[in-house]
C-alpha cells in the first residue's frame, strides 16, 4: 500500500488534516510546578541515597592522616551487596552503641579471624594463617603500646579500628561490628579539590608465604 496521496491538498482550513496541529499549554501556577518538579527530586533522590550513595562530612580526628575532619565523600552503599567488605576497607558504619552516629574506620579483621594485639603490632590468625599474619600498616598515623588484646570473630563480624589509633573509638574499646550495621565504603573524596579520589584509603593486598596481607 503506498503511504503518498496524488490528491492536491484541501484548500479549506476546515477540511485540513489536523493531526499535526500543536496547541499552546495551559499555563501552571508557579507554585504547581515547584511542587512537581520538587516530588519528581524527592523520588529520585531518596532511592539513590537509601541504595545508591550517600554523602557523608568527616568529623573528628581517629582516621588522621587519611582523613581529615571536613572532607566530604560519597560513600558507596551498592558493592557489599555483591562481595562481602574486606580486610583494609574504609568503611561508613552505624555506631553499635548509638544506631543514630555515623562512624568511619577500617576493616582490619574479617569473619574467622582472630585479632591478637600485643604492644602496637596486630597478628591475625586464621585458617589461611594457623601461625598467625602480622599486618603491614602504613597508613597509622600513631598507636601507643598497649596491653594484650584478644578477639575472635564470628559470622558477620568485623574488627574495625580508626588509623589514628590514639585518638580512636573503636572495636577495641565497643567490641565488634556487625555486618548489618556497615552503610559503604569510601568510594570518593569530593572536598577539598585538592584531595579528590577516588577509593581514598584504599591498600592493595598482597600475599605472601602465610597467605593475604594488607
Amino acid at each position: 500500500m503506498s503511504v503518498f496521496s496524488h490528491k492536491n491538498p484541501p484548500t479549506d482550513p476546515s477540511q485540513s488534516d489536523d493531526t499535526d496541529k500543536v496547541e499552546e499549554a495551559h499555563t501552571e501556577h508557579p507554585l504547581t510546578e515547584i511542587v512537581r518538579l520538587s516530588i519528581i527530586a524527592i523520588l529520585i533522590v531518596i532511592p539513590i541515597r537509601m541504595f545508591v550513595a550517600q554523602p557523608f562530612i568527616v568529623s573528628g580526628a581517629s582516621m588522621d592522616n587519611t582523613f581529615a575532619s571536613g572532607q566530604y565523600l560519597i560513600v558507596d552503599q551498592v558493592s557489599y551487596y555483591f562481595d562481602d567488605p574486606s580486610r583494609g576497607d574504609v568503611i561508613v558504619f552505624r555506631y553499635p552503641r548509638d544506631p543514630s552516629k555515623f562512624f568511619i574506620k577500617r576493616i582490619i579483621g574479617v569473619p574467622g579471624d582472630t585479632i591478637e594485639i600485643e604492644n602496637s603490632t596486630v597478628t591475625i590468625t586464621n585458617e589461611s594463617n594457623l601461625v598467625g599474619l602480622t599486618l603491614d600498616e602504613p597508613y597509622i598515623k600513631s598507636m601507643a603500646p598497649a596491653p594484650t588484646f584478644s578477639e575472635t570473630l564470628g559470622e558477620r563480624e568485623y574488627f574495625v579500628m580508626g588509623d589514628n589509633r590514639d585518638q580512636s573509638s573503636d572495636s577495641r574499646s565497643w567490641g565488634v561490628l556487625q555486618e548489618e550495621r556497615i552503610i559503604g565504603r569510601a568510594f570518593i573524596r569530593l572536598f577539598p579539590p585538592t584531595k579528590l579520589d577516588y577509593l581514598p584509603g584504599a591498600i592493595e593486598a598482597t600475599e605472601d608465604s602465610n597467605g593475604p596481607q594488607s
